[in-house]
């Protein structure tokens, strides 16, 4: 692997560990809801991998466009020149300002025409990298309420009333269920960050970090249910018995 490519997230290596985890889901908990919300979550990855590969280029189209403009601009100014000074003989003062005056209003009409096709390919670019973002964190979310009700106090808990819960887990079921929550929303983090790999749009960097603080945040809750099922064993083991 070169140095370059080291320094960069490879997507497909990403999108496999989605693979692998909706297998790893589907194997522990066939027929569950997490297995449908990872198999869409990996639907999302592959869709989202491409497009984020696809604005990390160039567009050219735009690009040639504000070539195009800039050419048009310079012409325009030799035109401009050659009417205000068509035989090449000194100009009177009044020529001479009539003829800056022209020039700056067309460098003015045209610079601002090359900046619009300009900054018409970025912002194009951040709406479809922050309508990408959005749906991952809404993916987000649906998960965290996938583990909402994964209480792992209940799992002792023999004064159940008619609204509780159905609880079928186990303790260690219950802990690979939290798991696979938390590893998914781990890579949601990861696949985000494709966007912010090679562009350099703040509004979507930003939009980047906001993602990974949420999946952070979300991640930390899993893991401290995770942390009491581990010390609800601890205890189970030195009880005498």
């Amino acid at each position: 692997m070169s140095s370059e490519s080291s320094r960069h997230l490879d997507a497909a290596r990403v999108i496999i560990t989605i693979e692998k985890l909706r297998a790893r889901i589907e194997a522990r908990f066939p027929g569950a809801g997490l297995v449908t919300v990872c198999a869409d979550f990996l639907t999302t990855a592959n869709r989202h991998a491409r497009l984020a590969a696809r604005l990390a280029r160039p567009s050219w189209g735009w690009r040639l466009g504000a070539v195009a403009m800039i050419l048009a601009g310079v012409a325009a100014q030799i035109a401009a020149l050659n009417f205000f000074h068509p035989e090449g003989v000194g100009a009177s003062t009044t020529e001479l300002v009539q003829g800056l005056e022209a020039a700056v209003n067309l460098l003015i009409l045209f610079g601002g025409g090359v900046w619009f096709l300009l900054t018409l390919e970025e912002r194009a670019k951040r709406r479809r990298a922050l309508d990408a973002l959005h749906s991952l964190r809404a993916l987000a979310h649906v998960i965290d309420m996938h583990q909402l009700t994964k209480d792992p106090t209940l799992v002792l808990d023999s004064q159940r009333t008619s609204a509780s819960p159905e609880r079928t887990m186990t303790r260690f079921e219950l802990t690979r269920y939290l798991d696979y929550c938390a590893e998914m929303l781990a890579l949601i983090g990861k696949i985000a960050a494709l966007f912010a790999d090679r562009m350099r749009d703040g509004v979507v960097i930003d939009a980047v970090n906001d993602i990974e603080d949420l999946t952070n945040g979300l991640g930390r809750k899993i893991w401290q249910k995770i942390s009491i099922i581990s010390a609800l064993d601890a205890g189970a083991s030195e009880t005498p018995r």
